[in-house]
């Protein structure tokens, strides 16, 4: 594959699809919104444009409170019959980010303060799901703490703390369910936009 078809990949057709190329054997790929069921959007627009119905289930941070890997591999199962009734390939979800600051308007997207608690959920989760067909995005890799200034915002972090509280839980989920892709984060890590950063890259 040559350079400006790579780049194709990397932009995409639209919001949520794919660049398809039949003469290289690749398929579009379909992704939606989650974590807390799916959001099919009917129309492309700025913003949230109305979506298909479908089942609103609780918060991710509601599911953490249960401990119980069980029902979150259910959870999965049951969200990816949802995505296979709306050919979605891939459900960009679950959100298992740390919840470090109480001020970020992403916590409710998130299991837990306790980085092996959301490892074994989001490990749960995503087995449900891919078991069944349908691929995810672990996100938002990593330490994504705030939403306001999402895109400018810098994490500063030392190695120890980034390794036993922020990548825990992307540590056991990524070698555990072996997620589909990984959703960078907006902010930069220690000075370098995560999307950039190769040494989150080379870490997983």
């Amino acid at each position: 594959m040559d350079t400006k078809k790579k780049m194709a990949m990397i932009a995409g057709r639209d919001n949520w699809h794919t660049k398809d190329f039949p003469e290289e054997g690749i398929p579009v790929v379909t992704m939606s919104d989650g974590p807390h069921g799916l959001r099919v959007e009917k129309e492309a627009g700025i913003g949230f444009p109305q979506s298909v119905p479908s089942v609103a289930w609780p918060v991710l941070s509601a599911f953490g409170c249960s401990f119980d890997t069980a029902l979150l591999q259910e959870i999965g199962a049951a969200l990816a019959e949802e995505c296979i009734g709306e050919g979605v390939d891939v459900l960009l979800a679950p959100g298992i980010n740390h919840k470090r600051n109480p001020l970020c308007g992403r916590n409710f997207e998130y299991f837990s303060e306790d980085p092996v608690v959301s490892g074994e959920l989001g490990t749960a989760y995503i087995n449900g799901l891919q078991k069944n067909g349908v691929g995810t995005s672990l996100k938002h890799y990593a330490a994504n703490s705030r939403e306001e200034g999402r895109l400018v915002t810098d994490s500063i972090v030392d190695e120890r703390t980034l390794h036993e509280i922020y990548l825990k839980a992307f540590d056991m989920v990524i070698h555990k369910a072996k997620p589909w892709t990984i959703m960078m984060a907006y902010n930069m890590l220690n000075g370098i936009y995560c999307c950039e950063n190769e040494f989150l890259m080379n870490h997983a």
